[in-house]
Parts: C-alpha cells; structure tokens; sequence
C-alpha cells in the first residue's frame, strides 16, 4: 500500500481496500463494452480511461493480474482503432501510465512492428486523414512516448529486425530520409536483457561510422548520442577503450561555444525538414543529457575515461564563469544538472544492487567518487554566482547532493564560499545565492558533525571546527538578512532556517549533545527572531493595491507570501518544534504584538503566524491569542450601527439616511476578523469553548452596513466551518522519530521504503459530535435561514427602496455563498434520476474513497437551495441585471451547488504549483555515505509527507463522486442540475463580460460532468448565432463556450448538433461587429485544429429515415458546397469557411465505404475550379484541398510496365474523379485563367525573404486566415527531400503543392491535361512577370515528374524544345525558380528516393549538351547552376552506367573550365564540382567490390584529386609573387616585362576562386565527410591567400576560412593535416604565419582528444619558436595562442612550459640588470621571454594557483623595458587587475609585502589612485 493512502484519516483509509475490486470491476465493464469485430466500438470504451486514470493517480493497491490483462487489452483497442486518432491519443496515454507505473512488476512481450505501421500510416505517409493538426501532434506524441514505454518489452530478436529495417535507411547520407531513420532507430531499438547479444563492438563502431556521416548537424547527433548512452548504461561487458578519445571529442564539438572570439554556433548546421525536427523533437540543441549518461557511466576502475572526463571539464568550466554567459549557457547547465543526476542514480543503482546494475568490480570506489566530485566542483565554483537564475540554482542543488557523497570536499567548499559572501558585501546577488547554498546542504552538514563529535574520525580536512561553526554564524547571520527591501534575500534566509530546524529533533536550550552549535542559545534567538520578525511586519508593502470589490478579502499579500511557501514553512516548523517552555515565551511576545498592532497592511502574513501558533498547540494558543482579539471585535461592533440583514429583525421604516463606519474602525474591524479567520483554521475542538462568542461575531458582521466587514465576516464562517468538520492532519511539525545515529535529529523518511510503524502514522482531527453540531448550527443560521429570507425578498418585494433591496440580496447571498464554500463537499450531493424507474445501482455507488470531512446537512438541503437560487435568479435578472456583485455572487453559488468537489480540485491545483517550488533544502538524497543509510528513494522530513497525504486526501475527496454516474448510461442528472444548466446558460450570455466568462466555467463543468447536456445547449447557442437580431454579446457568450474542448468533443459523435453547429458558423455572416467577427473566426480555427473526425454512424443516416435530425450527411455536403462559390456574394472569409468545412467532410466520408464517391469527385471538380476563384485565400485553401484529394493515379507508368498492357486497361481503369475533373479543365481557357490567378499568389518581395516548401510567407494573410487555410499539415512527404544548401541563386518562391497538383491531375485524367495545358504553357514561360514564369515552372516540373504514358511522345515535339528555350532565355530574376523545376522533375521516386523518373535521363542529356560559342555568361552560370540542381537529387549509391559517365564527362568539362572570367559562372563551376565529386566518392564507397563493370575505371583513378592540390600549390607561389612583385617593381616597368606573367596570374587567381568556392560549398553542404582527404591537401592554399592585393579572392579566401575552423579531421587524414599546418607555420610570408597560429588554436580545441602527446608537443613547440619571431605581431600573436592553449587541459605541457618561462625570463632579467645596458641579447628574445610569462599569468585569469604571485611579480620587474615590452608588461598586468578585481581582498593574502610593492609600482603610472 502506498504511503499516501496509508497515512489517510482512518475512516477513510479503511475504506480504500474495496478499491481492488472496483478496479476489477471496471476492467470488465470495458471488456463488455468493446467488441473486437466492430471497430466503432472503442469509442464506447472511451469514457472508461478517465475512470482507469483514477485509479492511477489514486495509487490504490490493484492486483497485477488485472494491470496485466488491461495493458493486453489496452493494446489490442489500440492496434485496431488505426485511424481514429482521436481514441488512440486517449489509449495511448493511459498504456504509457500503466506501463511506467507497473514496468518493473510485470512481464510482458510486445511486438514492435504493429506501432510502427500505426506511426507510418499516420504521420509518414501522403495520405492525411482531415484531422486538425492539434489531433496530430497529440497523437505523435502519445505513440512516441507509448514506444519508449514499450521497447522494454520487445522480444529478442527485434533488435537485429528493427536495425536491419532502418539501415537502408541510412545508406544515403544527403537524402532526408537518413533523419528519419536516425529518428525511428533511436526511437525504437530496445536496450534490455533480451537483446543484448545483438549490441556487439562491430555495431558500436558501425554506429560511429555513420554517425561521422553528417558533419555538424544537431538533430543528427542528439540521436545518435542518445543511442550510444542507452547502450554505453545498459550493457556494461562491452570493452570502449578505443572509442573514448573519438566519442570525447564529439561530444566537446557539440557544446556550441565560442573558442577564441569565433562564434558560438555552427556556420553551416545542416537544415533538418521542419516535420522531422518536429516530430523527433530535440529539445536542447545539445544533447546534454545522452553525453551526461554517457560520461557517467563509461567511469569505471582503471578506464582512462576519467583522464578524458578531466579533460573536458578544463577545457569547459571557463565557459561557466559569469562573465562567459551565452547561448551555451543552458546546454552548460543541463550537462552540470545531468551530470550530477545520473551520478546519484548510478551509485544508487550500485547500493541497492537492482538486476541491472554492473558487477562489482565495475562499482564506483572511494577514489572514483572523489575523482568525480571534485572534478565536478570546478564547474559548481565557476557556476555559482552566475548571472543566469536556472545555472545558479542547478549549482546549489548540484552542492546539495555532492555533499551527501563526499562531505570532506563539498562542505568546506560551501562554508569558504560563504563566508566570502559575507565579508565582500560588494555584490549582493552573492549573498543570496551563498544562503541558498548553505540552506541546500544543511542535513549533510549536521550529519558530518555529529560523526566528527561522536569520535568517528572523519578527516574533514582543515579545520573542524569552521564547519561545525558554520552552522551557527548562517544561524546568526540569517537573522540580519530579514529585511523587507530586499525579497530574494529575506526569502533565501527563511529557506535556511527552515532548512535547519527541519533537521532538529526539539528546540530547546537544555540539549546537551548539540555539541555542534555551542555559540547559539534558543531562548536568545527566539527573541530576536521574533523582533526582527515585527520590525519586517510593520514595513511590509503590499504589492498591489486592495481591491474594493466583492472579494476584497483577498488583501493582496506581500513578496513573503506570493513567493513561496517558504515564510509559512519556517513558521510552523519553528513553533512545532519549540519545547514548551520556549514555546509559551514566543506565544507571549507574539500575542502582545498581534493585540497592539493593527497592520492591514500585512494581513496574509500576520494571520498565517497566528495560524502556526494554534496549529502547534490549539488549547493555549485559541485562549490567548484568539480570544482577546475576539472579544475586543465584538465589543467594536456592538458599537457601530446594524442594518438588520443578518437574519434579525429588519425595520423597513428605517430612516433614509444611512448609517456608516468610520474607515479606521473598518479597517481595524476587518483586520482583526481576518487574523481570526485564518487563525483559528486548525483550532478544532479547542473552539467549542467559545463557540457562543464566534456566532456572535459572525452575526454582528454580517449585520454591519460596511460591505469590506462583511466580507471579513464570510472569510470567518468559512473558516469557522471548516475548523470544526474538516479531516485536517494535527501535531504535524512534532518530531516522533529520532535519528538511529544522531539523538538530536529527526529520521526522515522515504515514500518508497515504507513500514507501518505506529509512530510515524499523522494524527487526524476527526470531528466529534459537538463540532458537528455546531457547525449544523451555523448551518441553520446562515444557510437556511438566509435561503428563507432571499425567498421572502424576491417573492414579496419587501424592500420600498431600492438601495436597500441590493443590500440586503448582496448580504444574504454572501451569507449562502460563504457556508456552501466553507463546507466544500461536506453537504451531500444531488441524487441523480435513474432511467429505468429503481435501476439497482448498489454496483455503482463506490469508485474509489474520498472525503473532505464528516457529512453536515442533508441533501434535501442542497435541494432546497437550487429551487430557491433559481428564483432568485429569475427575479435578479428581470429587475437588477446590471448588477455586476449580485450576479457574480450568484453564479458562485450555482457553481458550489451543481460542481460537486470541484473546490477541492482547485485547492488541490494551487497547492500542486507551491509543490513545484519543492527546494532541495528537505530533500536528502537516497545515496548517502555519511552515515550507512540506503534507501529507494528520496527522503523528506515527515511533516512534507504529511502535508503531500493531505493534499492525496483534498483530491481523493474531489474525485471520489465525480465518475460515479458516468459510465453508465442508466443515470440522468437530477432535475435540479438542470435548472442550474438553465440559469447558467441564460447568464453566459448576458453583457457584462466578467458574469459571462463565470457562468461560461461554471456551466461547461457542469456538462463536462453530465455530457447528456450537452446537445441542448449546443442548440441553443448555435441558434444565437444564427439569429440576426442577437446582440453581440450574445455571440460573444456562445463563441467562448462552444470553443470549450468538451463541446467541440461532443460534436463528433452527435449529428444533431453537429450539423447545427456547421450551419451556424456559415450562416453567421450578418453579425457587424468587428469582435463578433473575430469571435466566429477564432471559434472555427481551434474547431479546425482539434478536428478529429466525424462518427461512422453519420453516414448510415440515409436522407430517408430522417426524421429525428436536422439533415442528413449528403444534404449537409450539398448545402454546404452551395455556399461555397464566390457568386453568393458571401464576405470572403465565409466563403472560405465554408470550402473549407466541405473538405473536412469529402476527406471524412473517404475513410467510410458505404458513403458514394459521388461527394468526392464533385469535390474534386468544385475545387479545381476555385483554383480561378477571384479571392487568394481561396486559391491557396483549394491547392490544399487538391493536394490531398487527387489519390488515385491509373495513368502512371508502373516501373517496368509495357504501355501495351495500358491500353487493354484504358477501358476500366477509370479514376473515380476523371469524368468531374476532365469536364472541368476542358472548358476553352480555363487553364490560362487558372495559371493566371495562381500566379496572383506568387509575391516576389525586394528582400527576397519567401520561404520555401509552404505557400512561402504570403504576406498578404492575417495570422487568423492562414491558420484557416495552413490547415493542411504538411508532413513527410513534403518536398525537397535532400537538404537545400545551394544559396548563390537567391532564394525561389516555386511552391512544390503547386507542382503536385498538376502532377496528380496529369496522373488522375492522361494527356488530354498535357495537351490543354500546353498552350497556356508556352505564353507563361516566355511572359515577362516573373511571378508567371514561377507558375509555368511548378505546371512544367509536374508534367515532367508524372510519369505517365504518352509523355516520352511529348518529349520530343514539345517538352525539350521548352527546356532548350528556358536555358537560352537571357532573363535572369526566374533562375531560382526554373533550376528548382528541374531540381523537381529529376527527383527521385519513392520514399527514399531510389526509383529513376521516366524521363530524368533525357532531361540530364539535355543540360549536357554543349551550349552555342557566343552566348551570355549569364546562360553558362545557369546552365551549372541547372546541373548542380539536378544532381543533388540524384542518389549515388544506385547511379546507373549512365549516370556515371555523364559525371564523367561532366567532371572534365569543369576542370577544363575553371579559369572562367565571370564570377558568377565561377562559384556555380565551384558548387557543382563539390556535388560531383562527392557523388562520385559515396557510390565508389558502396561498391567496394563491384570491379566487373568497365564504365567506372576513369572515376577509380582519382587523378582529379591530384590534379587540384598540384594546381593549387602552383596557383598560390604565383599568385604570391605576382603581389611581391606588385609592390617592387616600378609601375612603368610592368608592361614590358611582365605583360605575359601578368595575364597568368589573372588565370592563377580565377582559379583559385573556382577552387575556394568548392572548399565552401563541400563544406556548407555537409559532403566534406566524403572529400576530407581533398580539403586537407587545399588547407594552406586556404591559410595562405588571407592577405593577398586581389581583395575578391581575400574575401573568398576568409570565408573558406570561418568555415575551416569547424571543420573535425578525423583519422587517417589527420597526420597529413598536422604537418600541412606545421609547414604553413614557417612560411617566410609573416601574414600566412599569423594565420595559421589563428587556425591552430581552433585546431588544437577541436582534437585535443584525439591528437597523440608527440603531436601535440610538436605544435607547442612550434607556437614556441613563434614566439621569438622576427616580426612582432606574429609574436604577440602566439603569444595569445599560448595563453589559450594552456587552458585546453594539457596540464603537464602547460606545466613544464610555465616552468621554463619563467626560469628563461629571470635569466634574461638578470642579465639586463647585471649589463644595464640592452646590448646582448636581441629585442625580439627579450620580448619573446617577456611574452611567455605574460601568456602563463594570463593563462588563469579568475584563479590564483600557487605559482601566480612569482610570475606576476617577475613580469612586472620588466615595465622598465623599452616599448614593444614595456606595453606588453602593462597591458598583462592591467588585465590581471581586471579579472582580479572581485576577490582581490581575499586573494591578495598570497603575495608577500615586496611583491605587494611591485605590482603597485607598475600600475601607479596609470591610475589616479596610487
């Protein structure tokens, strides 16, 4: 049994053992009501899951027997109902509770293949059903998490299917569906004991090798990294060792973070489709938490993982600093919050020894830990103080845990830490944060100190007693952080005493063994808390202003109340756990104050200490605390006037002038009634003693003419009500149970590990018959009597003057009000009708056990009110209907009187968001190595538990009726409901828009409860609707209801309101008002968006047995479509509304057999025709409405198909819509005047800004129409289906939809579609608009793309003399989009794009052909541009023998041509030889061993290769020269003698470029995995032309450059690489020097993992000799590369080069001295020793590691120097100051006085302040 259910008030837990049965009996309520022949029926089973939910959320003790035979069930509902999406959201949902709740119980086998097709047919496929895209996503995510719930159970064997079913899916790197199958294998592939064998060494390097595949793409390495983690936890005998440095080094490149002023992210992250990255989605752009658990759990004994793990938290923690916040940051903080998490989880693992965790000689040690933690702290130190809230908290909950695990490092960590905050009180957010983090590990802290004084001798390094300290200076110091100006520090100090008393067993100042905190003495602190305390009180400002309204009982509390629960905490603790002799001094000083201030200024706070009083000790604390205040109210209110409307004796004769309160008596009145109030809400049996004196007050306070002092008097007869039945747990804050090992504290305790111990169980307070009585009084007074008097008002008319009648309504209403919300559901609930005269409803009575307290009043009682209310109700409308109080008063008590125990969800609610503030202070982790205590799961303080039982109880009480009735159907709501339905339906469309939206709450909680109410009110809202007369807030009122979630459910199963509902939308035109407009249309957008079908049965409707509804399906569609034209002169929008509602209709009756086709095919003609509408929105939403209409396509050639055959089937193979469709087009000109509209919808904006694939960014839709007509989701299949890199011709505005449509209509009628559409064709291609031209592209690419028979007799008569004209046509503006229509006609068929295009090999030829000599350059580029396109789309691994000598051919071509004259023509040249290449590279990697076909050998020899890096080297020595050169000679020389060369540079240069721009496109397309060997051999021609006279090429040159620094070489090409750049380092050109020292310090912190110790002391080396460089830039220059380089994490280098910096300065330093002269040594030598030390102090520059103060003070000895030096010394020094600054007072300590006075010398020069 769990802990919650446990630990309910004794009546009822005794109750919740029935609850196993009632399970049961559910379950087989739903097996009866679901028949697995007709699939219809599982919406009959829906109405169960909610009921089935309850038992989840209850955590009642089901038998597993029966959880097993649900989730089979469960399964098997949700295999059958494919296509209802709707009913698999909601069973998927419910599986995956079950499956996470029971995963460890129960053995099952699921298989996997059944969810994989579900997920195919509905979210991968083209044929998406008319469901809303809300439906959708809702429905991904249901079956996404139902599949990772799942996969635990997939038998073994699946692994092997699951991976051999998406590798093919992997084979092309550059098609989109390798995203999808990264997507589906990480998803899918299960990692449990049944498959193990499957995850071999061989697949975790295949799984790296395709991960290498795709550089730099974060949607392909958070799949993969979350493969590789899954696997690297669950299976712990496979050996990685070899692929640590290649995973470590992934994983430092996916932190994007800024490495030497680069940026902080990819510049060329490949673009993953929008669908896929929605569906697979990737929360983080880092996928911190799969390298977290990778890291955790490859940390073994002896695994050189922790080398690497050290490595990467050196070379990362800078980036936690504050002042290196970013972008980076939140993936930071995620790693340091995972890291941490998945640490505990695993040593937790470890203890428990659960089945999976490793074996033992595998299990972290002491050394590990240690390991572990202290490397973490360095980024907990970096982290602390950040600016960044959600990293400062992560850190101090990081500490927390930590310190549970290694107290000997953390603590003393924390306590330094602290108490620096305190001394520098320089920056107050520290402060704050410190307090935190001191409240966070308190338990640890007192742990560690009780085994240090208990003689244990744990050794917490440094001094013992600074710790044991700690605890009583944060005690001491946390009194002076109370302070009402500043919030977040006064809250931080609550949090910590709370945190510390929770820990204390008694608080008293006789305790002997708190050894541990000698300096405090309670009594002492208790008082001082308690002034502090007052003196807070009385400056308190309330955040907002008091509200005088109905409710200005709500006094708007103050920051201490409003942001978190922490101040109420600390109160409750503190006074529970006082001994009582402390006890009754607090009380003494508390009740002094509370009696002689009045503050209504601070009325939460000063009534929630009284609360806290009574609750600890309800007898002392009721007789001096609230009986005073009492007495003194009443005796103030004797003395004011009494209206009589309390229930007295009313005098209506009454004088006119009314009498009043003076407001400082009000205020003081109603400040005291409400401390009362909240006071005595645990008092209990302690109140009966003055039960006579409460009535008292209440009545006179209700009787007062002040309406603030009634409103006090209603928040005190609720509280009074409550007090006396409530189930309320008491002697929560006592502490029952000492800690085995420490007296003094108090055990706590875990909800998993739990045990009936007697002690622990919570005391109740269980009304007893007295308190029941009273409260039945109080009943009797202000209830019934008070329903007499408002039926007496409204019946007799008593009052003469009006004022009066509204104030004596107000008093009496509140008066009903305030009992029916004090007895929450105290007061039995209706009795609802039975259908069938007595149905035995014994069966339904119980679900599960719930109640709020004992049952007061009767249900005849409730009865009663709601026949009264309803006339009164009646009565106020007709007479006071614009009055705003009495109406909100009445709509409260309707909802109190209908929605039974919805008060208790709403408490429940808001108490949830306070649990969400849960701080770690009361939490103690399950791993805890101070004291020997394993436990399951986390432990908290037994009054948190208690106070989460309480809370488990408020919500069992809100459920335990609510279902009761509604899984049967023979139950009606009782006749009272309905009035109530009635009254509220009337009052949700009244004019005052606050009554409305209350009545619109009330009223759909109360048909959400009886659903049979629903269709009525429909009817009567839509008939508001349609009505022309109906005011505005009329339509106001129905739209917001109809728009609620349960209504728009409804709709899909009743035909009646259905229809109703559809016709009052499209007939609503005539409302003026523009919010009326926006009503009705945001109203049919959410039904739009949450549309999730129409129910079989409306098909089954014939039009003849039609009498019951209000029409039948076929009439509804020709209503509809009707409406629809544009001729019925009906406003745009309506007209769009209605196209768009027909078809939702047409795609719902497809899925149904028996509906005709008849409604299709007329469809399909309506909206080919709306495609010439004269409204744009129409045009688009008919595009759509085609698109996924147009299914059938009996003219396409099959692959291999003969035409012969066709012919035979020409008869019959009619598509179901040809007849309609063909009609349509053959019209004369209906096609020109169709392309002519749709070219309307092309917008060419100036910034070219389109975006592609949708219907661009038409700019001309207002958000609401789009989301009308962007319904059409567009998911998979949309295209293109390879990425989109290729930028140089601008962006297009081809709409691929646009394209489809005519690719279908070809597909659906034949040629005759070719042949009308050729004339309108042939004027739109050579039109002069480009936005014609766009649509003759989209028409031509579809045409071309069909496949269908009789194109290839087209081709040569008409298509290719087309294609001819378009590639010589000399404008220029529509290259986009033509190069995209080719792109579109050569792409490939089928899902992964392998099947070749009919008629793709003759379109290739036809760019082949050679172009005529004379024309434009401008033609050139767009003939490359065109091939390029077309290539892309081409998949090489399967290229037949002719595509591959076309690229052949084609690759000679261009390296033939690369030294062209226009720019233009050289970045196309450069784009399509990187496509080319890379083709060639992957199919020659996929035919490895084919050697038999003789097509290929020219491509086998990649003389290509060759041929460009030797080109290169020449090009760059003679472009080199030529700018030498350039700068000698004089210019009068050059034409003689260098007229030759001159033009062979230009040569030179021009190929270069060509080159340059083939470096940028491999790298940007995401190819270069495939050309790593080709880039490498370029990368000092790269380097070297950074700085060259030609400034085109310098600026190419650059930008290959940025995008270099990116770029991983892994091995074998990285040797090659190292000395490329070890060569280019000592290039005699000084400027290729200082670039390559750029490249290198990016270089060496992108493969410091996988760069061997020889290498990399090569390249320090190397940096080194750089540093006595001739020319002074490049040494300054390497000397920043040092400073960086020592960060990288390569200690020992870093060491041993700091070591002989410094040795070398202090010689050269003594030579100077000794010689006084600067003879000797060289300038640059001297400067090149001073720079060395410059770079080792600039090395650590927020630290003072031991060596710091030597080097400094050394450096600064040099400011004498002359200038390039002494600027070098200053600027060094002056940045050391700087990053220095904040924690100079402490750090200032290491130095001695002599190098004190140094550094001032260095730095007086130039600060004022010497």
């Amino acid at each position: 049994m769990h802990l919650y259910n446990a630990w309910l008030p004794p009546p009822l837990a005794a109750q919740t053992a029935a609850e196993r049965d009632s399970f049961r009996r559910v379950i087989s309520d739903v097996s009866a009501s679901f028949r697995p022949d007709d699939p219809e029926s599982v919406f009959s089973t829906l109405k169960f899951i909610s009921v089935l939910d309850l038992f989840i959320k209850a955590k009642s003790d089901v038998a597993l027997e029966d959880v097993e035979a649900l989730i089979q069930m469960g399964l098997e509902l949700f295999h059958l109902s494919r296509n209802k999406l709707y009913a698999q959201v909601r069973w998927g949902n419910l599986l995956v509770r079950l499956l996470n709740k029971y995963r460890k119980k129960i053995a099952l086998s699921i298989q996997w293949r059944p969810l994989y097709d579900t997920l195919i047919s509905t979210h991968f496929t083209r044929s998406t059903g008319p469901e809303g895209w809300r439906i959708r996503q809702r429905h991904f995510e249901a079956i996404t998490t139902l599949v990772q719930s799942c996969r635990r159970f997939f038998p073994s064997g699946s692994a092997f299917e699951i991976w051999s079913e998406f590798k093919s899916l992997l084979q092309n790197p550059w098609h989109n569906s390798s995203f999808e199958g990264s997507g589906f294998a990480r998803l899918f592939l299960p990692m449990n004991v049944d498959n193990q064998d499957f995850y071999s060494h061989g697949w975790i390097e295949e799984c790296i090798d395709l991960w290498g595949s795709i550089p730099n793409c974060q949607f392909w390495n958070s799949q993969w990294a979350d493969v590789v983690a899954r696997v690297i936890k669950n299976y712990h005998n496979l050996d990685l060792e070899c692929f640590l440095p290649l995973l470590f080094a992934r994983y430092l490149n996916m932190f994007e973070v800024p490495v030497a002023n680069g940026s902080g992210s990819y510049p060329y992250s490949l673009d993953v489709p929008r669908n896929t990255r929605f569906l697979f989605s990737n929360k983080s752009s880092t996928p911190a938490k799969a390298i977290a658990k990778t890291i955790v759990y490859l940390l073994k004994p002896g695994s050189s993982s922790q080398q690497h793990f050290e490595k990467l938290i050196n070379i990362l923690e800078q980036y936690y600093h504050p002042s290196n916040g970013g972008r980076w940051t939140y993936s930071l903080e995620r790693f340091l919050f995972h890291l941490v998490l998945q640490f505990q989880k695993r040593l937790q693992n470890e203890q428990l020894g659960t089945k999976n965790s490793k074996p033992i000689e595998q299990h972290l040690g002491k050394s590990e830990r240690v390991f572990f933690v202290n490397s973490v702290l360095k980024l907990i130190d970096r982290g602390q103080y950040s600016k960044n809230e959600h990293l400062s908290e992560t850190v101090a909950a990081a500490t927390s845990i930590l310190s549970y695990v290694e107290p000997s490092l953390v603590l003393p960590f924390v306590a330094s830490r602290f108490r620096m905050a305190l001394e520098t009180m320089t920056a107050i957010h520290q402060l704050k944060i410190a307090v935190m983090s001191v409240a966070f590990v308190g338990r640890s802290l007192f742990f560690t100190s009780v085994s240090a004084s208990s003689m244990k001798q744990v050794d917490l390094g440094g001094d013992d007693e600074t710790l044991i300290d700690l605890m009583g200076v944060s005690l001491s110091n946390a009194l002076l952080g109370m302070d009402a100006n500043d919030p977040p520090k006064t809250l931080a100090t609550m949090q910590l005493i709370g945190s510390i008393f929770s820990n204390l067993a008694l608080l008293d100042d006789k305790i002997d063994d708190l050894s541990f905190m000698p300096m405090i003495r309670f009594s002492e602190w208790l008082d001082e808390f308690l002034c502090r305390l007052f003196s807070l009180f009385l400056h308190l400002e309330p955040s907002s202003v008091i509200n005088e309204g109905l409710h200005s009982s709500a006094a708007s509390a103050t920051f201490l109340v409003d942001d978190g629960p922490y101040y109420f905490c600390l109160l409750e603790i503190l006074l529970g756990r006082l001994s009582e002799s402390l006890y009754n001094q607090a009380l003494k000083k508390i009740s002094k104050f509370v009696r002689t201030n009045i503050l209504p200024g601070a009325i939460t706070e000063v009534a929630l200490l009284c609360c806290a009083c009574v609750h600890s000790n309800p007898e002392e604390a009721v007789s001096q605390l609230v009986e005073p205040i009492l007495a003194s109210v009443i005796s103030s209110l004797k003395g004011t006037p009494h209206t009589g409307f309390a229930g007295g004796t009313f005098y209506a004769s009454s004088t006119k002038n009314r009498s009043t309160i003076s407001p400082a008596l009000e205020a003081a009145i109603d400040y005291q009634l409400r401390i009362i109030s909240v006071g005595i809400i645990f008092g209990g049996p302690a109140i009966l003693r003055y039960k006579d004196q409460f009535k008292e007050a209440v009545f006179l306070a209700f009787d007062s003419p002040s309406w603030k002092v009634n409103g006090a008097a209603d928040h005190l007869l609720r509280c009074l009500l409550g007090s006396q039945v409530y189930y309320y747990p008491i002697d929560q804050y006592r502490c029952v149970l000492s800690h085995p090992d420490a007296a003094a504290l108090e055990e706590w305790i875990s909800t998993k590990d739990f045990t009936a111990d007697e002690r622990l169980t919570p005391k109740w307070h269980i009304p007893c018959d007295e308190e029941v009585q009273f409260a039945n009084e109080l009943l009797d007074i202000h209830f019934k009597l008070a329903l007499d008097d408002l039926l007496r008002i409204c019946e007799t008319k008593m009052h003469v003057d009006q004022g009066d009648e509204k104030e004596h309504l107000k008093v009496t209403l509140l008066r009903i009000e305030s009992s029916l919300q004090g007895l929450f559901s105290c007061l039995p609930d209706f009795v609802p009708n039975s259908r069938n005269g007595m149905a035995d409803d014994s069966d339904h009575k119980f679900l599960i056990a719930g109640a709020t307290g004992c049952t007061v009043g009767s249900t005849a009682l409730r009865e009663k009110a709601a026949e009264i209310v309803h006339t009164a109700c009646k009565y106020i409308l007709e007479k006071k209907s614009d009055d705003s109080i009495l109406l909100i008063l009445i709509i409260r008590i309707m909802d109190s009187l209908g929605n039974y125990g919805s008060l208790e969800y709403d408490e429940w609610l808001s108490h949830r968001q306070a649990w969400k503030l849960e701080s770690a202070a009361i939490v103690e982790p399950p791993v805890n190595f101070i004291v020997s205590s394993r436990s399951k799961g986390k432990k908290r303080p037994r009054w948190a538990l208690i106070d989460k039982a309480f809370m488990h109880n408020t919500w069992r009480s809100s459920q335990a009726s609510y279902h009761l009735y509604r899984t049967s159907g023979n139950f009606s709501p009782s006749d009272h409901v309905t009035l109530l339905v009635d009254d509220l339906l009337s009052l949700s469309l009244h004019s005052y828009e606050t009554v409305r939206l209350l009545a619109g709450k009330a009223l759909v909680k109360l048909i959400k409860r009886w659903p049979s109410m629903i269709s009525k009110c429909v009817i009567t809202l839509t008939n508001k609707l349609q009505d022309s007369n109906a005011e505005e807030y009329a339509v106001l009122g129905s739209c917001s209801v109809l728009a609620s979630q349960t209504v728009l459910k409804h709709l899909t199963t009743d035909l009646k309101s259905f229809s109703s509902f559809i016709m009052a939308i499209l007939s609503s035109s005539h409302h003026e008002s523009l919010k009326a407009q926006k009503a009705i249309n945001e109203l049919f957008v959410k039904y739009n968006i949450q549309f999730s079908g129409v129910s079989k049965s409306f098909f089954r409707i014939s039009d003849k047995d039609n009498h019951t509804c209000g029409l039948g399906f076929s009439d509804l569609v020709s209503q509809i479509g009707s409406m629809s034209f544009d001729s019925t002169g009906l406003h745009w929008r309506y007209n769009l509304m209605a196209n768009r509602v027909l078809l939702l209709l047409a795609l719902a009756s497809r899925n149904h057999p028996n509906s005709s086709t008849r409604i299709l095919s007329e469809t399909a003609g309506h909206f080919l025709k709306n495609l010439k509408s004269q409204l744009p929105q129409t045009r688009i939403l008919a595009i759509s409405a085609l698109n996924t209409l147009l299914k059938e396509s009996p003219y396409k050639l099959s692959p291999g198909e003969k035409s012969a055959v066709l012919e035979d089937l020409q008869g019959n193979a009619k598509s179901s819509l040809e007849e309609a469709l063909t009609h349509t087009f053959q019209e004369e000109g209906f096609f020109n005047e169709t392309l002519n509209s749709l070219s309307h919808v092309h917008i060419i904006s100036d910034s070219e800004s389109a975006s592609r694939g949708g219907h661009g960014d038409s700019s001309f839709q207002s958000l609401a129409d789009k989301s009308i007509t962007r319904f059409y989701f567009e998911f998979s299949a949309s295209w293109p289906r390879t990425p989109s890199w290729i930028s140089f011709f601008g962006s297009d505005t081809f709409y691929s939809s646009f394209a489809r449509i005519f690719k279908r209509l070809v597909q659906e009628c034949g040629m005759p579609v070719v042949v009308a559409l050729k004339g309108a064709v042939d004027e739109f291609t050579t039109a002069k608009e480009r936005s014609k031209q766009c649509v003759a592209a989209e028409v031509l690419a579809g045409v071309l793309h069909s496949d269908v028979d009789g194109l290839l007799g087209e081709w040569e008569s008409w298509l290719m003399p087309q294609l001819k004209n378009i590639i010589l046509a000399q404008s220029v503006e529509s290259v986009p989009e033509w190069a995209t229509c080719i792109r579109y006609a050569v792409t490939g068929k089928g899902k992964y794009g392998t099947r070749v295009p009919l008629l793709r090999q003759k379109i290739l030829d036809a760019l082949m052909t050679p172009l005529p000599p004379t024309v434009a350059t401008t033609v050139t580029a767009k003939r490359y541009a065109f091939l390029a396109a077309a290539l892309i789309e081409i998949s090489p691994q399967k290229m037949p023998a002719a595509e591959i000598q076309l690229h052949n051919i084609l690759l000679n071509e261009v390296l033939g041509n690369m030294c062209r004259s226009s720019a233009q023509v050289r970045e196309a040249l450069g784009v399509t030889l990187s496509v080319l290449c890379s083709n060639i590279r992957l199919y020659h990697s996929s035919h490895h061993d084919d050697t038999s076909s003789n097509v290929d050998t020219p491509m086998k020899d990649e003389s290509w290769v060759q041929l460009l890096t030797e080109r290169a080297a020449e090009a760059v020595v003679n472009i080199q020269n030529v700018s030498q050169s350039d700068k000698v000679t004089n210019p009068i020389d050059t034409r003689s003698q260098n007229g030759h060369a001159d033009n062979d540079s230009q040569d030179d240069t021009k190929w270069m470029e060509t080159l340059l721009c083939f470096i940028i496109s491999s790298l940007k397309s995401g190819r270069s995995s495939y050309l790593l060997d080709v880039i490498v051999g370029l990368l000092h021609p790269v380097i070297s032309l950074q700085e060259t006279s030609n400034k085109d090429l310098a600026t190419v040159a650059k930008a290959a450059f940025e995008l270099l620094k990116w770029m991983i070489v892994w091995e074998p090409h990285l040797q090659k690489a190292i000395s490329v750049i070890l060569s280019a380092a000592s290039d005699p050109n000084w400027r290729t020097r200082s670039a390559t020292l750029t490249y290198l310090r990016t270089f060496m912190y992108r493969h410091t993992f996988i760069l061997s110790s020889p290498k990399k002391h090569e390249i320090w080396g190397t940096v080194e000799k750089l540093l006595v460089d001739n020319q002074v830039e490049v040494r300054e220059h390497a000397a920043a590369v040092l400073a960086g380089l020592m960060k990288s994490g390569d200690e020992d280098i870093a060491k041993d080069f700091r070591n002989r910096a410094y040795v070398e300065a202090n010689n050269v330093y003594k030579r100077r001295k000794s010689r006084k002269s600067s003879s000797g040594s060289s300038m640059a030598s001297v400067h090149g020793a001073v720079l060395a030390l410059a770079a080792s102090v600039l090395s650590a520059p927020y630290d003072m590691p031991s060596w710091l103060p030597e080097h400094v003070t050394l450096l600064a000895r040099f400011s004498g120097e002359p200038s390039p030096v002494k600027s070098t010394v200053t600027k060094a020094i002056a940045e050391f100051r700087r990053t220095h600054a904040d924690t100079w007072n402490v750090q200032k300590e290491l130095f001695t006085e002599e190098q004190l006075e140094i550094l001032a010398d260095t730095s007086s020069s130039s600060s004022y302040f010497a």
